[in-house]
């Protein structure tokens, strides 16, 4: 039991779901297996893109000319699935010990989701993402959790999200992705990280964010995706139920496919993973497919297209575990087409930040404190330190079938000639993860 009386919670980890990794492949003894059938097989169990209807959203626009900055552990240009589309930025970490073993996986991933563009003839192979030409922006803001140097950094305040968020805004970014949380240390959010939100905004930059994976567990408020103005992102399954992980929250925009979802990993590799912060990355790619078709939006407009353009509504309209719905990609653009046709019969653009427009007569962000209705941190809270939120609820290590999974796993990385890591990349926070 922890010193604020709650009971101690389970490592965060990233690769919740690694179960599913061998059935991406069905190897038969005696019988020749390509390198990439690893990548054709991930194509395949890509179910997002079928519920999100990115195939009637690509009609129009597969992303052109958006830039996602994606805030989190780093990117790895040098995926298959990425060649081409990432401009590596800054480290605002402090980290001076980057080992390529720790850096770039989570943030890999995230990029995938986004923006990957498969590979192979035709790009028929690897992950492709909701938005397969934005080109992404990596910042890293955060460590992975289980890099040894989390604890070395522990209690310093960098600011890296704000400093992250302000970089990727004046170097062109249409879209922030975080999937995160925990910010600089505290659940209260911080003056540093909301400001760099309003910054943003005010400069026609949307933020999507995860909502966080303790909802079996504490479901506190987590930022950034608690500050006004971001698109808070939970997760559902393939049946479009949302999980027991995923929190719960009044501010929660959407929610998005988070449960068996397949991304990129270390150089030619993949994961399979829970989590909200698979949610956020589709989410910031169906914005960059509005973005992309519909400029001259608003922020506070295409937050409020892809809340709009969802299936399975609440009777209510909205609740804390659905949002506004789960999201679709066709749906968040028809959405966004009507609010072009009514800003331009009003004559309501006007210039904006970044290459957009934004309604003159209406300010784009209220700022309210950073810590309305947050819990308070008490002794023998979570520790200080930068802290993304990782894959999802953890696994059962102690079941049989891990284990036997584990080994076919192994061979199936064998016979292929391909790396496929098995990593639960523990976090030494005690939160729930995206």
């Amino acid at each position: 039991m922890s010193r604020d009386g709650r009971p101690p919670r389970a490592p965060v980890v990233l690769a919740a779901a690694l179960f599913a990794l061998p059935a991406l492949v069905a190897v038969v003894p005696g019988a020749p297996v390509r390198a990439d059938d690893v990548g054709t097989a991930a194509r395949a169990k890509q179910w997002p893109l079928t519920a999100l209807r990115a195939a009637e959203a690509w009609r129009h626009t597969r992303g052109e000319g958006v830039l996602v900055a994606v805030l989190d552990t780093g990117v790895d240009p040098r995926h298959p699935d990425l060649a081409g589309a990432v401009t590596v930025g800054p480290d605002f970490t402090g980290d001076r010990g980057v080992s390529s073993r720790y850096s770039g996986h989570h943030g890999t991933s995230m990029a995938s989701l986004i923006a990957g563009r498969g590979h192979g003839e035709h790009d028929a192979s690897g992950v492709l993402g909701v938005a397969p030409k934005a080109r992404v922006l990596s910042v890293r803001v955060t460590l992975e959790n289980d890099d040894p140097q989390r604890k070395r950094l522990a209690g310093r305040s960098t600011n890296a999200l704000a400093k992250g968020i302000r970089y990727a805004t004046d170097h062109g970014a249409d879209v922030i992705s975080m999937s995160l949380g925990g910010g600089s240390g505290t659940w209260e959010g911080s003056a540093a990280e909301e400001e760099a939100v309003q910054y943003a905004i005010d400069r026609g930059v949307v933020l999507v964010a995860s909502s966080g994976n303790d909802g079996a567990n504490g479901n506190r408020k987590n930022f950034p995706a608690a500050y006004p103005g971001v698109i808070a992102v939970g997760a559902v399954d393939e049946s479009l139920r949302v999980p027991r992980f995923s929190n719960r929250q009044e501010y929660l925009s959407v929610v998005a496919p988070g449960a068996r979802i397949v991304s990129a990993d270390g150089p030619g590799s993949y994961v399979v993973g829970d989590g909200t912060s698979s949610a956020a990355a589709m989410v910031a790619g169906v914005v960059s497919l509005v973005r992309a078709r519909y400029p001259e939006l608003s922020p506070a407009q295409v937050r409020r297209a892809v809340e709009r353009g969802t299936a399975r509504r609440p009777a209510t309209g909205h609740d804390a575990a659905y949002g506004h719905g789960v999201v679709r990609a066709d749906l968040a653009l028809e959405q966004a087409e009507r609010y072009t046709r009514r800003r331009v019969t009003a004559g309501l653009l006007t210039p904006m930040g970044n290459g957009h427009a934004r309604d003159a007569h209406k300010p784009e962000f209220t700022k309210t404190p950073a810590n309305a209705q947050s819990p308070a941190i008490r002794p023998g809270g979570p520790p200080a330190g930068p802290v993304y939120f990782g894959g999802g609820p953890p696994p059962d290590d102690s079941t049989p079938s891990r284990r036997l999974v584990g080994a076919a796993l192994i061979l199936v990385s064998v016979l292929l000639g391909v790396s496929i890591a098995i990593r639960d990349r523990r976090g030494s926070r005690s939160a729930g993860g995206c």
